[in-house]
């Protein structure tokens, strides 16, 4: 596996946390920062996908007008 190396400046008190963790772990820092950012970018792409599909739905025309929606939110209240 090709690698390189990625810098950034992170406030101290995260830069803290990372260090906690990673003793706690027993880890190196950088292996907490790569399963950090792997979750990020994952979490990301599903984000994006999830977005692509809504508008590909609003294009569709497969939308639910304000006066349902809000009929479904005041309907909530009687189900509590």
């Amino acid at each position: 596996m090709n690698t390189r190396v990625v810098t950034a400046h992170i406030p101290n008190e995260l830069a803290d946390q990372i260090d906690q963790i990673a003793a706690r772990l027993d880890r190196p820092k950088g292996w907490i920062v790569k399963q950090a950012l792997v979750s990020w970018v994952e979490l990301e792409a599903k984000r994006h996908q999830l977005t692509l599909e809504g508008l590909a739905d609003v294009d569709a025309g497969r939308l639910v007008d304000h006066v349902s929606i809000d009929a479904w939110a005041k309907n909530l209240d009687k189900l509590a």
